[in-house]
């Protein structure tokens, strides 16, 4: 499964540093566990089987909830058994149909 989740604080005295830190350490647990991932400015991607992803969801949650007593947690899951590799076949295959129709960015 690919499980795309982007959690926050939602109250925190210093706002933009805190929140920063908090996400850093929610990051850091995600690239600890050892799983295919990537962050980008929204969410963090995850790959794996569905308990060892919701562990590793859990644990950046926690980071997080260490310096906020309220936590905004989002999840989309792509759930398809027996799959790996997608977290980057999918780009692959949108980047490799764009090359095909001339659209690849210049």
């Amino acid at each position: 499964m690919i499980v795309a989740f982007s959690v926050a604080p939602t109250q925190t005295p210093n706002a933009e540093a805190e929140m920063a830190d908090a996400v850093t350490e929610a990051v850091r647990v995600v690239r600890a566990s050892g799983l295919p991932n990537e962050t980008n400015a929204m969410f963090t991607l995850i790959e794996g089987e569905w308990d060892e992803v919701m562990a590793v969801i859990k644990r950046a949650t926690d980071a997080v909830a260490a310096v906020s007593p309220r936590v905004s947690l989002v999840i989309k899951a792509d759930i398809r058994p027996g799959h790996s590799g997608q977290i980057t076949q999918k780009v692959e295959s949108v980047e490799s149909r764009l090359a095909q129709n001339g659209q690849e960015d210049k």
